[in-house]
This record gives C-alpha cells, sequence and structure tokens, in this order.
C-alpha cells in the first residue's frame, strides 16, 4: 500500500519543475561548488554554487547524472560531479591524503577511458583539465575550498557557459543511452506493479530526510541479515520490487523529506519525521506543515512553561499567513468547509511518520483517508483539547510537539514510542494512549504544574477514553468526588495566596502530589491549616471563600484515601477550573495587573 501510493506519486511530483524530482538514471544532490573552466581545461576558478538568499548559504539541489553516492570505503567515483577529494584530490583536514590522492586518480581514470565514446567538446574540456590538474594545486585554493567545498558535492562548468558539463544535451542523450542498455537483476513479477519485470536487489536510492538516520542515508525496505531472508533469496529479493517502482518510489519519499518542497510537507513529531500529502496539490497540503509545526502561533506558545521556541519551519510570507487563518477557519467548522478553501473533501490524504532504525527506517504510523475524514478528526482532536485558557496567548490549536513536550522535563526525554499512537488516535478518531495520559500525570506528580496544555491533555483522555463531558471551564454541578477535591484544592490555595501573598513553597508545592493521589490523608490537615489563613481574610473576600468552601465540601460525602490515575486527571481538572474561575472573576472587576501568573 505505501509503496503504492510513493510510486503515483512520482508521476505527480515528477511533472512539477518545483521539486526538481529525479528522473531514471539521474539524482538530485546538493551542490556547493563548480570548477569552471576554459575549453583547453585550464582552471579559472572554483566558484561556490551554494544558494546565498537566506540568511546561510546553503548547498543548491540539481539533477546530475547517476544515484546517489554509494556509502562505505570503496572508491566509486561519480560522473562528471563528486566531492572535492574525488574532483581535486583536495579535503579540508584530510586525515587520510593517500586516499584522497587515489581517489582523484581514479576520478580521472574513469572520465579519461569515456572520452573517445563520449565524444564531446565539453567532456574533452574535463579531460583536459584532469589531465593537467595536480592535488598540490588545490592548494592555492585552498580559502575558496574549505569555504564552500568542505560540504556538499562540485559539478563542471565551461566558462561563458550558463549551463553545467552534465547538463549538455549531447552528453545527457549518452548517458541516458547507457541506462538504458542496463539489465543486471533478476527478472520477476513486481509486488507493486504486478509486472513481470527486472527486480531491484537493493532499493535507491537511499531515504535521506530523516532526523537521526545515517547521513549517507537509509532504507525502509532492506534485507541485510540472512535471518531475515527466505526460500534461499537475497536481499531485495525477498520482496520483489521492480528497479522502476524502488526508483520512483524512493525518489518521491526524498522530495518530500529533502527536496526543495520539503518544508510544505514534511514536520518533526518527536523522533518520527513526518511526511503528507495529497493526491493532487491542495491547499491544506501546502499549510499543513506550518500548522501542524505551530509555526502560526505567537511567541509565547512555545512551551506551557516558557522558554526556547522551538524551530521547525522557515517564517511564513503573508499569502500563506492568510491560507493558515482560511484552513484554521475551515477547522473550526469541520470538513465539510472544505470547499470554501478550495479543495475537495473526497480528495485521498496521506501521512507517514519515519523514525531512525541504524541503517534502515521504521514506520512509526501510516495513515490514508479523505481530507474532509482527516479534518473531521482533526476538528474532534481540538474539540477534546478545548479548555479555559490560561492566557491570552495560549494556543487555540497547539501543536502536536507541544502536547508531546507536557510529557518530559526536556524534549529529549520524550518517550519515543508516544508520537505514534498518539498521530494515530488524533487523525482516526481513536483512543488516546494510556501510556500519553500516565506520562502527563506522573509529570505533574513531579514538577506541580497544572499548566494549560496539560489540562486540555487529561481533559481531552478523559472525555474521549472514558466518556466524560468535562466542559471547558468550571461546571459547579458536578459531583465526582475528585473534582470536587480538585476544586476544594484550589480554594484551599487561593486562601492562602490571599492571606499571605506569594511564598516560597505554597500548598501545591507542598502537597498537590499527595492531595491528588492520597487525599485521604492530606485534606484533614489542609482543612485546619485553611482556618488560619481564612481568619487573615476580611470582609466580603473572607464571606464568599468560606462560602465557597463550604460548599465543595458539602458535596463530598467522604474523602477518599486513594484516588486511581483516572480521578487524579479528574482532580487536576477540577483544579484548573476553579483556579481559572478565581481569575476569570477578579478580570471582570479589576485591571489586567491583578492577574495571577498562570500555573
Amino acid at each position: 500500500m505505501i509503496l503504492h501510493v510513493l510510486d503515483s506519486l512520482y508521476d505527480r511530483l515528477s511533472g512539477d519543475s518545483d521539486y526538481g524530482i529525479a528522473s531514471p538514471g539521474y539524482s538530485t544532490q546538493k551542490i556547493s561548488f563548480s570548477v569552471v573552466i576554459r575549453p583547453d581545461g585550464s582552471l579559472v576558478a572554483i566558484e561556490d554554487a551554494r544558494d546565498i538568499s537566506g540568511k546561510k548559504p546553503v548547498a543548491r539541489q540539481l539533477l546530475v547524472p547517476g544515484d546517489a553516492k554509494p556509502p562505505g570505503q570503496g572508491i566509486n567515483p561519480c560522473f562528471l560531479w563528486d566531492n572535492s577529494g574525488y574532483m581535486l584530490g583536495y579535503k579540508k583536514e584530510d586525515p587520510k591524503p593517500e586516499r584522497t590522492a587515489e581517489t582523484f586518480s581514479e576520478f580521472r581514470k574513469k572520465h579519461l577511458a569515456l572520452e573517445q565514446e563520449i565524444d564531446a567538446p565539453e567532456f574533452s574540456a574535463v579531460c583536459r583539465f584532469l589531465e593537467k590538474w595536480s592535488p598540490e594545486a588545490a592548494i592555492a585554493q585552498r580559502e575558496q575550498l574549505d569555504e564552500c567545498a568542505s560540504t556538499g558535492f562540485g559539478i563542471f562548468q565551461l566558462q561563458g557557459v550558463s549551463g553545467y558539463v552534465h547538463e549538455t544535451s549531447s552528453i545527457r542523450s549518452w548517458w541516458d543511452r547507457q541506462q538504458g542498455r542496463k539489465s543486471d537483476g533478476i527478472a520477476g513479477q513486481c509486488l507493486v506493479s504486478g509486472e513481470e519485470t527486472t527486480l531491484a536487489a537493493l532499493h535507491d536510492p537511499a531515504i535521506k530526510g530523516v532526523a537521526g538516520a545515517q547521513s549517507a542515508g537509509a532504507k525502509i525496505v532492506s534485507f541485510n541479515c540472512t535471518a531475515f531472508t527466505s526460500y534461499g533469496k537475497d536481499q531485495g529479493y525477498n520482496a520483489p520490487v521492480s528497479a522502476r517502482v524502488a526508483f520512483r518510489y524512493t525518489n518521491a519519499l526524498n522530495a518530500l523529506l529533502s527536496g526543495p518542497q520539503s518544508p510544505r510537507h514534511r514536520v518533526q513529531i518527536g523522533d518520527a519525521t513526518t511526511v503528507f500529502w495529497t493526491e493532487i496539490p491542495t491547499i491544506t497540503e501546502s499549510v499543513l506543515a506550518a500548522f501542524l509545526s505551530g509555526d502560526f502561533e505567537e511567541e509565547a506558545s512555545a512551551d506551557s512553561k516558557g522558554g526556547k521556541r522551538e524551530k521547525h519551519t522557515p517564517p511564513q510570507d503573508d499569502g500563506l499567513v492568510k491560507k493558515l487563518k482560511s484552513f484554521m477557519d475551515v477547522l473550526r467548522q469541520g470538513g465539510g468547509a472544505l470547499p470554501s478553501l478550495g479543495d475537495e473533501p473526497a480528495t485521498k490524504f496521506y501521512i507517514l511518520g519515519l523514525s531512525p532504525n541504524a541503517s534502515r527506517l521504521s514506520l512509526r504510523f501510516w495513515y490514508a483517508d479523505t481530507l474532509g475524514a482527516m479534518i473531521a478528526h482533526l476538528k474532534a482532536h481540538y474539540d477534546d483539547l478545548a479548555i479555559q485558557r490560561a492566557r491570552e496567548t495560549d494556543p487555540e490549536f497547539p501543536a502536536l510537539w507541544m502536547l508531546l513536550r507536557q510529557t518530559a522535563r526536556e524534549s529529549k526525554d520524550i518517550p519515543p514510542l508516544l508520537s505514534g499512537p498518539l498521530m494515530r488516535a488524533i487523525l482516526t478518531g481513536g483512543m488516546y494512549p494510556n501510556a500519553y495520559y500516565n506520562a502527563v500525570i506522573n509529570r505533574i506528580r513531579a514538577d506541580r504544574e497544572i499548566s494549560y496544555l496539560r489540562a486540555a491533555i487529561i481533559k481531552a483522555f478523559l472525555n474521549r477514553n472514558h466518556r466524560y463531558t468535562l466542559p471547558m471551564s468550571l461546571d459547579p454541578e458536578r459531583k465526582e468526588p475528585a473534582y470536587l477535591l480538585g476544586r476544594l484544592f484550589a480554594a484551599l490555595e487561593k486562601t492562602q495566596r490571599d492571606a499571605l501573598g506569594d511564598i516560597n513553597a505554597g500548598i501545591r508545592d507542598r502537597f498537590y502530589s499527595a492531595a491528588s493521589a492520597t487525599p485521604g490523608s492530606v485534606f484533614p490537615r489542609l482543612m485546619r491549616t485553611y482556618q488560619h489563613h481564612l481568619a487573615k481574610l476580611e470582609g466580603g473576600i473572607k464571606v464568599n471563600r468560606e462560602k465557597l468552601v463550604q460548599e465543595i465540601y458539602n458535596g463530598l460525602k467522604d474523602i477518599p484515601k486513594h484516588l486511581p490515575l483516572e480521578a487524579q486527571g479528574l482532580f487536576a481538572v477540577g483544579y484548573y477550573h476553579q483556579t481559572r474561575d478565581f481569575y476569570t472573576k477578579r478580570d471582570a472587576g479589576q485591571p489586567a495587573a491583578s492577574v495571577a501568573p498562570a500555573v
């Protein structure tokens, strides 16, 4: 299913020049320098070929002959492109200069051996350069080489010619003829297309752009140990896919992960590098990366506890911001409103999550449905999350990474197996993973922070998984003991704050964990302390507070000795609702400066 969809995607992307997707026999590579020569092969200059339109230079993505450079220790020169070691016999801070000299020698031999067969003046100019060039001559170009050639690959260019040597029509024609003659491999039936054709032993090019994977690339289909093989078959013949389909699906996936348009299709969710696309170009596809990453939110929405904002995609232009606003309007209404955006609800939508696993890739999640269904499930998710905000800047649509961030003290500690089940729950409307809820409860008990995002997560879990009907804000009619105890704890904390002001360690810092898990052993003591704090209040504040606490307390038939995890979540929501209600009432009658810090 996945390979079939990616194979079909190749047809769409190859027809759009913005994606720069490779044709058979070619690959997209990161080009950072060009060797400019004269027709006689003499060097003009080594020029920086990187894109300098952004904040810092980045290698350009260009189509070049051949597949990606294979990893490993062998010497494998490419055709009319390669790294500086092969092309010039020079590497910055080279630990093995003898081997680098050998790679240059092999690069030169390969091209000189093809000169008569190719018979093109542009190619002959490259051969003359390689004959004349000595790796020692690179010393004079060291400053430029160290600047632009230390990473990425290089290509050749003739002085005064706008294109590159490998783009010359006669050279391309020769190269294409060579590809047509290739027939290596075993014939068989392709599992994807059903055709009887040459099968791929290896699925090349390797997949690049997955965070944490090998820089040379990794594979989603591979058999590198005999234990994985069957019936005496080797490598990719255990899962027969034609060489044509392997080329198409890997290039389509690479275009989404690391191609020129990858920022529109790629987002990081926990340890899963996630790509998505639609069967035809859509507005939803063009804005979803920015939406899922949360880059459309204000700076204050980066983290429930403040701190530096995590970076995902570049800042959006005005056109994209306008599309995002329209998309969010659709999300508030549901999938039926997609036509107002210019998208059809019946359009197929796909999302794929990948994570590194040594030289291979693990599939974290895969989802295929219509745009209308995806929007409906996404709306249901945000409806479940909806809760009264602690600050005006709290995000209405918190990004998935923000939700995952609530499970750990630092981003690097987020459990790697949470992103897949959570994404599946969001996209399918299924149950949220219990492990996710448990992790959030444990974080609250560890740091006693009941933030907007954490309260929203707990509310969503209880409403979806346990059929609660928790509202966005305080519900004075709810009689569950855990909810009432959470409200009571918030009232006792507010009384302490009103009586003593801000102190280093209030009752939340000292007692929240115990009060939410074993209330029977904690609340009698808190009620005694409350009487001392209440005595320090005066006038209407004292009367109203005493009335509120008595009303909540009277709703409790008894105080349970223990609360299970489900009830601890209800306790947290009751606490959050009551806390927000205190400051909502204060906002109505006093200036904003009187609002206490969000917790």
